[in-house]
């Protein structure tokens, strides 16, 4: 009896034999081993462009440059980013006459290498405006302040963005007003139609990226959210009479476990889409501050908020876009500027520290999944 080595060696010796020649066999490969559950055709992405919405979240630049497992988790999952701070006035006006577009760009370069459409955040905002803006900023040159501004950061990528944050956070209840609106820098220094020049200014800019009102505090079912909710849509209503160029309306949805988001928060978006205006959910992560510290618990209940949260806004049908702050636990800003009072970290997002899928991953992507299919292309 022949070992099958054996064998093996007397069948290639009778090849040379008759032929002259070795023949050299492929190897037997063994199956490649299945992408892990959450990536490839499992991705948060793949998964979204098959209901007919963008997936995407913000991205620290800095981290993109220096965490490879970073960078690759934002390309396997999105299709969409958005800087978290390159594009905010404080980073791109180190001074009144220069422009730093260092993180704006290679932001810009990663999601073009890697097929993403980018939103720009944000034009015009009340916070992060750099130290020179007190002393600089005045009633006589504010108009033309933000004006150039825009002109150049909308111009210098126009016809390369999917979209901008023209205005940013411009209502606040408390403040008093009657109308509703932020006594913000820009207010003060402008008048209240400074968001109607911003808006003119952007389309003027770049004609192609849709141009979007972002707002927070807008979703849940709270009278301090229904009196925003109302003032927001007081000033859609009067920017669209007033043929301001406006596609959408961002709503942030930075909530939090243990709320509700319901009836009002449906009302509002059918309300915007009435208007003709494209609906965003654009940093969208929830917040686990009040949950025991327990992380089975703090999963479990923040799964569920994406769940409800997701299924919620899903269901209009101008909902086109869905953003997380952040992909990855590691690196959210909840542990820095809203901390837990045991000071753990916050488990917020579709992916831990670790760069794992939490339960909020899944109940993200089955969200997704039950989303109405978009109709036909022909019938578009």
């Amino acid at each position: 009896m022949r070992t099958r080595r054996q064998f093996a060696r007397l069948a290639v010796g009778a090849t040379v034999a008759a032929t002259g020649c070795v023949k050299h066999m492929p190897p037997i490969l063994a199956p490649k081993p299945p992408e892990p559950a959450y990536r490839g055709d499992s991705s948060l992405k793949i998964h979204a462009a098959e209901r007919g919405f963008l997936y995407g979240c913000a991205v620290n630049v800095k981290m993109l440059q220096s965490d490879e497992a970073y960078a690759n988790l934002i390309r396997e999952q999105a299709n969409i980013v958005v800087a978290e701070n390159a594009m905010k006035w404080a980073l791109l006006r180190p001074t009144i006459d220069t422009y730093n577009f260092v993180d704006a760009d290679l932001l810009l370069a990663f999601a073009e290498e890697h097929h993403m459409k980018i939103r720009g955040h944000n034009l015009c905002w009340h916070r992060q405006l750099p130290k020179w803006f007190t002393a600089e900023a005045t009633p006589a040159n504010a108009r033309a302040l933000l004006t150039s501004h825009i002109q150049t950061v909308a111009g210098r990528y126009a016809g390369r963005m999917h979209s901008w944050d023209v205005v940013n956070e411009a209502v606040l209840i408390s403040d008093g007003r009657s109308d509703g609106l932020r006594a913000s820098p820009w207010l003060k220094l402008i008048g209240e139609d400074y968001i109607e020049l911003a808006f003119r200014a952007a389309r003027d800019a770049d004609p192609q990226a849709l141009l979007a009102y972002n707002d927070y505090g807008i979703e849940g079912e709270d009278e301090t959210s229904s009196r925003k909710r109302t003032a927001v849509l007081t000033l859609l209503r009067r920017l669209k009479a007033r043929h301001v160029p406006i596609d959408a309306l961002g709503v942030q949805s930075h909530i939090e476990a243990g709320k509700t988001y319901g009836p009002g928060l449906r009302d509002f978006l059918a309300a915007a889409r009435d208007l003709g205006l494209q609906l965003f959910a654009t940093e969208l992560d929830v917040n686990d501050r009040d949950l025991a510290p327990d992380n089975a618990t703090r999963d479990l209940a923040v799964a569920g908020v994406y769940a409800d949260y997701l299924n919620l806004i899903l269901a209009d049908p101008a909902m086109r876009v869905v953003l997380t702050w952040g992909i990855t636990d590691k690196y959210t800003w909840l542990n820095s500027e809203d901390a837990r009072a045991d000071h753990l970290p916050e488990r917020c997002l579709p992916f831990d520290a670790d760069y794992l899928p939490t339960p909020s991953f899944f109940a993200m992507r089955n969200a997704f999944d039950q989303r109405k299919p978009p109709p036909p292309a022909s019938t578009l």
